[in-house]
């Protein structure tokens, strides 16, 4: 007997594999280039950095009414009840069982003798009990990986949630940047217009010429055609953005975006402290998600392996059957029966070793995305550092170039009604303020949306 037992301890024992640990990751102790003068949102919402109260009001709706975070709250649920379910598996199941039965037997056979009920009524009610020894940890197994997919669901949910309000960010402070343009260049082409109607003035008193005239027609149709795509854009945008706050499609007809009209802002201080630990970036929600991913490949490693040894099942009933309805409940029809059983798979054709080289070969493979996951965070972390401070730099570039082409234009007209310079160079010195205010802008918006891609990347 004891020999027995041992055996079964030591089958027991090499069904088994090591407890999960976390895969070790070579990290650098602190993120290089960070800058000075941190603002963080203690409560997770990361976009009031920005300061526009109507930028909160929209990351709100997104965060209420996207249908990508409808359906990935959806699949959390759905995870909780699997893990549910899996639990179940480590519990007794209970089932109530009634009927009766007619019948009849054959008087041909060799059981049946003279005086034997040739028909008859059987009534019967029971209560059904059976339960599984998960002395291999099939079950137990089987739920630990329940439990870590619920984790991940639930990290990916969070990782949606991320990018969603991302996503609005970059598309809000987009159609801002939009605004800016189509008012500079309306602007542009008011002067433009103004100033073509004081040359037609001067061509008909014989100032100037035709030539100077259709070149000065020429430059003003110029900027009035860069104008329709600059709109085009903004109506793109504006629907986009629609889309992305769960908006249903009559109100992406009827419901404007509403936006702060606030121009000739300047870009906020940078978001990332010097000396931040990188190991921060493990708690990014889409880590989260592949690291939990891993736990349960690995939980079902244990389960393949589980099935390939023996299954322990205790049953057991009690109840009661009678011929008749009105001695059904009564002492002597009362039955009961308690059994145990064993069931060793033998030959299968290789079925169970096959799942478990699919369930290794998957672990390998949530490892591996776990790895490719950790090296695409660092690298979306360094992008969107390089892309904040380059952003600003090329800010503050085209605000010189904008605040100099200003002077130039002012000087070249001055030069111009003197009789020193030519219209062309008024034209150029216009040309060029416009393409630096034009550049000044996306620098800004480039900048608002390497902040936010730099939240997503460091998990909020």
């Amino acid at each position: 007997m004891n020999k027995a037992v041992f055996a079964v301890l030591l089958v027991a024992g090499c069904a088994t594999q090591a407890p999960y640990q976390p895969p070790a990751v070579e990290l650098p102790d602190a993120w290089r280039g960070a800058a000075p003068a941190p603002r963080f949102a203690e409560d997770g919402r990361w976009w009031r950095i920005y300061g526009d109260p109507q930028l909160d009001v929209l990351a709100d709706e997104a965060l209420s009414r996207n249908s990508d975070l409808l359906i990935a709250a959806a699949r959390v649920d759905e995870a909780r009840a699997l893990l549910a379910e899996a639990r179940s598996g480590a519990t007794p199941s209970i089932g109530a069982q009634a009927g009766a039965t007619r019948q009849g037997l054959s008087q041909r056979t060799a059981t049946s003798f003279p005086g034997m009920p040739r028909e008859f009524t059987t009534h019967q009610a029971a209560l059904n009990i059976s339960y599984e020894v998960d002395l291999f940890g099939r079950i137990r197994a089987g739920t630990e990986a329940a439990r870590a997919e619920l984790a991940a669901s639930e990290a990916a949910r969070e990782a949606v949630r991320l990018a969603l309000v991302a996503e609005v960010a970059r598309a809000y402070f987009a159609l801002r940047a939009l605004d800016e343009q189509i008012a500079v260049t309306g602007r542009t082409i008011a002067l433009r217009e103004e100033a073509l109607k004081l040359q037609r003035r001067r061509y008909d008193g014989g100032v100037i010429s035709e030539y100077d005239l259709r070149q000065l027609e020429a430059e003003a149709a110029a900027v009035r055609a860069q104008l329709p795509p600059l709109q085009r854009a903004r109506e793109t945008e504006e629907t986009a953005l629609a889309a992305l706050l769960g908006r249903s499609p009559r109100r992406m007809l009827e419901t404007g975006i509403l936006r702060t009209a606030a121009f000739g802002e300047t870009p906020g201080p940078a978001v990332l402290p010097p000396g931040l630990p990188s190991e921060l970036l493990l708690r990014r929600p889409d880590l989260v998600a592949a690291e939990r991913s891993l736990a349960a490949a690995h939980a079902r490693v244990a389960v393949a392996r589980a099935e390939r040894f023996p299954s322990i099942a205790l049953t057991g009933a009690l109840g009661v059957e009678s011929a008749a309805l009105s001695t059904l409940f009564t002492g002597p029809a009362g039955l009961w029966f308690v059994a145990a059983s064993a069931a060793q798979p033998i030959f299968n054709g290789g079925r169970l070793e096959a799942r478990t080289e699919a369930a290794e070969a998957r672990n390998r493979a949530a490892l591996a995305q776990y790895e490719k996951a950790i090296q695409t965070a660092f690298a979306e972390v360094r992008i969107a550092l390089a892309a904040q401070a380059r952003a600003r730099e090329a800010f503050d570039a085209e605000s010189t170039r904008a605040s100099a082409l200003a002077d130039t234009l002012r000087l070249a007209r001055l030069r111009y009604h003197a009789g020193i310079a030519s219209q062309l160079d008024v034209l150029d010195a216009e040309r060029g303020l416009l393409a630096a205010e034009l550049s000044r802008i996306e620098a800004l918006r480039a900048q608002r949306a390497a902040v936010a891609d730099l939240f997503r990347a460091l998990g909020g």
